[in-house]
């Protein structure tokens, strides 16, 4: 009973923490602001790491809190199902969120929406915990959509610049197009199931395998378990910003730095990722549903990692390296290695968030500056910024031994063992995007700690558009004066870059035995090793952590990630005058990626304009012509009409009247009097 009372804790120490800042924002002075809401993110983690330690001791939990719905013999429930996945993914959210939430104290220290924003990121995570908690799909659904409002209200946290308005608005829409198909796979499920509790679900599944439905009424009988699982996708494909749904997450950036360290690392995108695992029982039995999965990811991964090389903003850069993990992470899932996904998914989020802090810190550093044109030469100036910078991007690329390696190469190897259709594109995907990840890192890295020290000299091209993360005190002013010199950031700055560098650096190396190989998630991922055998191959090939990294040494990864490094150092430190050239000789592909392969127009045409054209639609044919041209307005000249007729009659004179009622008569008899004669009369 006790542990129950610490789940409870969990998710409710964020929110009260949340609703105390909000609720009191123009009142309570900001310490108290950040106080309670570090307080009970704080708490949060201290109860998922003793129940982390529970778990580990084989006491998992399944159970519900109370029903706050009956719909004749549906049952909809608040309750939790807390095991390994489930704690995993706890951890790494509580984690994060209190580095952002200390970090939050130095970095908004001078913006007048500071409290309401501990507010907003105490909120942020009590949906994502209540998302990962979850033993249902409803309650699933109400976290799923309990972020994707947060985000909303975080990305136009500075309401008043119109840049961050329609970021918000472009994020919450695009979800919006995701978060439809979400609700129709959940329809699918309670439809087919007659529940949408998990464990029921995934239990009943396998009886369901052979089951079609007709889909479009035309005779085209489906797999259910395909339509399900590509419908729970296209959710996926919103919420972590898969292709063709994944334009809104580069102009989230037009937040502040700390939340989009929450949005990117812990927290949203990473919920589609989870869905998919938690839901494997179901996954498994469509090989339909993996192959669109793996495909869906290659793509993300390798083509948003094209777009991070010309990025000139250094949180844009960050942004599209997310984007590009996010379907390595994809291509995992594809590939029924969702253990695997998930481990990448944890290394991910810790050095992830250390890039958006550590950018952050760049961007104090230099008065609000962002463009990585601006900078060069911080290395001695923002020692701890440069050295934890550093470790986060080693770790991003899959430098042997740090934490980002046994991931990423575990991916790239499940993936060359998989047989699912599409697995070919995949791994050549994968295997490029590792030279792409490694040469945009390094380019960003090396223009903004290293060469000449560009700050202070004002370019045309530089204050035409780039991303200003600045608060409203800032509003005016960009970048350092002539004469002026970087500064390394305070401690409340700088101590989560440190704490986050730590698992960057060694979290991989100690997790991947149990995590990867061992029975770390046994429960709680379902996969047929029979029909979908890579992780089973994948094992076999499995010697240790240590044996890993040194066999890595040789392999094809370990020289694409070596020559991206050395391409970048070559182009930016000694040449820079060859990518100006690349530039110009191959302008119809650079035009190519600053348009970002036009998918704004795109989906602009196809779901902008054809809901403007459906609305435009139902407002003449439904509106107009329907409810006021017939119902209302028709209806009013039809009395008007009858009323006409009947004012004719309506004199005052008593033989209008009798004559009328002759009339009458004389009608209902010759009406009578033809119904009763025989047909053949006529």
């Amino acid at each position: 009973m006790e542990m129950q009372k610490l789940y409870l804790l969990v998710p409710l120490a964020p929110l009260c923490g949340a609703i105390i800042a909000g609720l009191f924002c123009r009142v309570i002075p900001r310490w108290l602001a950040h106080t309670v809401t570090i307080a009970g993110v704080a708490a949060s983690f201290v109860a998922s790491v003793i129940i982390f330690n529970d778990v580990q001791a084989g006491n998992a939990y399944n159970g519900s809190v109370y029903t706050w719905m009956t719909s004749g013999d549906y049952k909809f429930e608040v309750g939790f199902l807390i095991d390994s996945l489930t704690t995993t993914m706890m951890l790494v959210v509580t984690f994060v969120s209190l580095m952002v939430h200390i970090y939050t104290i130095g970095y908004m220290q001078e913006d007048p929406g500071y409290n309401r924003f501990f507010s907003y990121i105490s909120l942020f995570t009590f949906s994502m915990l209540m998302l990962v908690m979850a033993n249902n799909f409803m309650q699933l659904f109400f976290g799923w959509e309990a972020v994707g409002l947060v985000s909303y209200l975080l990305i136009g946290f500075w309401y008043t610049r119109p840049t961050a308005i329609f970021a918000n608005m472009k994020a919450f829409l695009v979800n919006r197009v995701g978060d439809f198909g979400f609700i129709l796979g959940i329809g699918l499920v309670l439809a087919h199931f007659g529940t949408l509790d998990y464990a029921t679900v995934f239990q009943k599944a396998p009886e369901m395998a052979s089951t079609k439905i007709d889909l479009f009424g035309a005779g085209s009988a489906v797999s259910l378990m395909t339509a399900t699982c590509i419908c729970l996708f296209i959710g996926a494909m919103g919420k972590s910003a898969q292709v063709p749904l994944h334009v809104w997450l580069p102009d989230s950036m037009e937040g502040p730095t700390p939340i989009s360290a929450l949005i990117h690392a812990a927290t949203m995108v990473t919920a589609g990722i989870f869905m998919v695992a938690r839901t494997s029982p179901l996954f498994e039995l469509s090989t339909t549903a993996l192959s669109f999965v793996i495909v869906i990811g290659a793509i993300t991964a390798l083509f948003m990692g094209f777009l991070g090389i010309i990025q000139n903003d250094i949180k844009r850069v960050v942004a599209y390296s997310t984007l590009s993990q996010l379907g390595y992470m994809t291509v995992a899932l594809g590939a029924s290695a969702y253990s695997v996904a998930i481990f990448h998914l944890m290394t991910h989020a810790f050095f992830k968030a250390l890039l958006f802090l550590a950018a952050g810190s760049v961007i104090i550093g230099m008065h609000h500056e962002q463009d990585i044109r601006q900078m060069g030469g911080l290395r001695k100036y923002m020692p701890i910024t440069w050295i934890t910078s550093l470790i986060g991007s080693l770790a991003l690329i899959g430098t042997p031994f740090l934490s980002g390696f046994y991931s990423k190469d575990s991916i790239i190897e499940a993936v060359a063992l998989s047989h699912i259709p599409g697995a070919g594109f995949a791994y050549f995907a994968v295997i490029a995007g590792v030279f792409v990840t490694a040469f945009y890192s390094f380019r960003m890295y090396f223009l903004v700690f290293h060469g000449e020290e560009r700050f202070g000299k004002v370019h045309a091209e530089h204050h035409g558009s780039h991303d200003d993360d600045n608060s409203s005190a800032h509003d005016h002013h960009h970048g350092l004066a002539p004469g002026q010199k970087p500064h390394e950031t305070p401690w409340v700055v700088w101590l989560p870059l440190v704490l986050l560098a730590i698992p960057s650096l060694a979290l991989g190396f100690i997790t991947i035995g149990p995590m990867v190989f061992g029975d770390y998630f046994k429960g709680a991922i379902f996969i047929d090793h029979q029909a979908h055998p890579a992780m089973s191959h994948f094992s076999e090939h499995f010697h240790g952590a240590v044996a890993m990294g040194i066999h890595s040494l040789t392999t094809l990864p370990f020289i694409l990630a070596l020559s991206g490094v050395l391409t970048a150092w070559f182009f930016y430190m000694k040449r820079p005058d060859i990518p100006a050239a690349i530039q110009r000789r191959f302008s119809a592909i650079n035009t190519l990626f600053e348009n970002k392969y036009y998918f704004d127009k795109i989906n602009e045409f196809v779901f902008a304009g054809g809901a403007r054209l459906l609305g435009k639609a139902l407002w003449r044919g439904g509106d107009v012509a329907t409810i006021d041209g017939v119902m209302v307005n028709g209806s009013a000249k039809l009395v008007g009409f009858v009323a006409s007729i009947t004012r004719v009659f309506q004199t005052g004179y008593v033989y209008h009247y009798a004559f009328t009622m002759i009339i009458g008569l004389v009608a209902m008899i010759s009406w009578f009097v033809l119904r009763a004669l025989p047909l053949n009369a006529y």
